[in-house]
């Protein structure tokens, strides 16, 4: 998975807003054939079939199923978009590795 600045910059802020929730999950699921499904959600611990990784004082927990499938992004119009690339080095984005 790979976030950008801008995204994990406001993934943080919304983890100080629930602490109480301090783990961000995201995951990628099929839906059929062609479509993917993305969600994410702030949660108390990480499960036990997650990859997980601390940047920058966020962790952030994938189901491996998940991990090399998703691009995360935070767009200043308030909403987060997801990426699905098959490209190693995505030139759309300034991204930060998380895997």
């Amino acid at each position: 998975m790979k976030l950008t600045r801008a995204a994990v910059e406001r993934l943080k802020a919304l983890v100080l807003e629930h602490p109480e929730d301090p783990i961000v999950r995201v995951q990628a699921k099929d839906v059929d054939d062609q479509r993917l499904a993305f969600s994410s959600t702030l949660e108390s611990r990480v499960q036990p079939d997650d990859q997980a990784q601390t940047f920058d004082g966020l962790t952030v927990a994938i189901p491996t199923a998940s991990a090399m499938r998703i691009t995360r992004d935070y767009q200043d119009t308030g909403w987060f978009k997801f990426h699905h690339s098959d490209q190693q080095n995505d030139p759309r984005l300034n991204v930060v590795s998380l895997n």
